[in-house]
């Protein structure tokens, strides 16, 4: 089949930069993978992007690597966008990977910046990830994958505003699944912890760190199971568990110490 299972022929790219998005897009290409696109806002970075993965393969096995313009804070304009790579042929694997950490400390004092990462990471993952489900189902078949985080399982002091908007994202996520059942589409969360990439450069490292390498694997091998929530590391699946049903004033207390408050994607 087209999109066999952690194998798919075609992949659509949300946030065409992501560190977790093009490590995902290599792995996908030295497999079954030839034809990506990486929808981004026009930067030299997107082009960057595009190009090395057109480097991966030489000859007549190349992927062909294209870009297209896209904006998670524009959500009129995502049918448009979107729907002319959908016009172009199926898409296999939708990748949802675009969103914004924030400054916690100055978005607590500028509500506007606040609003931003929760349009960002929310508004405009429930426009794009709509407008894709609309048109993985009229095909009858694929997979949406969307980048949540741990960080959205239980809001913290010192990330709330990113934690809730990721918070919305999942349970969001969660419900199109539902909503996809017996259609022929497949929708599978991911839940990264500390991810090292650009996004969390700078910040102190919280326990249980990874890589975006890890989450790609972890990704593939989600969609081979054909999982519908993928934990990286599997370790936090435990942790968050306990983290969740902790009373709030021991919560408060464990989540101030030592890297409690810092589980984030990147």
């Amino acid at each position: 089949m087209k999109d066999a299972f952690g194998a798919p022929q075609s992949l659509l790219v949300l946030g065409g930069t992501s560190e977790i998005a093009l490590a995902t897009a290599r792995r996908l290409i030295a497999r079954r993978t030839r034809t990506v696109w990486l929808a981004g806002r026009p930067s030299p970075a997107l082009d960057a992007a595009a190009a090395s993965l057109r480097e991966l393969r030489a000859g007549p096995d190349a992927a062909a690597v294209h870009t297209v313009p896209f904006d998670a804070l524009d959500p009129a304009a995502h049918e448009d966008a979107l729907g002319k790579v959908f016009a172009e042929g199926d898409i296999d694997m939708v990748l949802l990977a675009f969103g914004v950490l924030g400054d916690q400390a100055h978005d607590e004092q500028a509500p506007l910046a606040a609003v931003r990462v929760a349009q960002t990471n929310y508004t405009g993952a429930v426009s794009a990830g709509l407008t894709c489900a609309n048109a993985l189902r009229a095909q009858g078949h694929g997979s949406l994958v969307v980048l949540s985080s741990v960080a959205g399982e239980r809001a913290r002091r010192a990330n709330f505003i990113y934690g809730s908007s990721k918070a919305g994202l999942d349970a969001f996520a969660q419900g199109l699944g539902d909503a996809l059942h017996g259609t022929g589409v497949h929708v599978m969360v991911v839940r990264p912890g500390f991810v090292r990439t650009r996004m969390t450069a700078g910040l102190a490292e919280a326990p249980l760190a990874t890589t975006p390498e890890a989450v790609a694997y972890a990704i593939e091998q989600g969609l081979r199971r054909r999982s519908e929530t993928v934990w990286v590391p599997g370790t936090l699946r435990v942790v968050m568990s306990a983290l969740r049903h902790l009373p709030r004033p021991l919560f408060r207390r464990c989540v101030s110490g030592a890297g409690g408050g810092r589980f984030v994607d990147g």
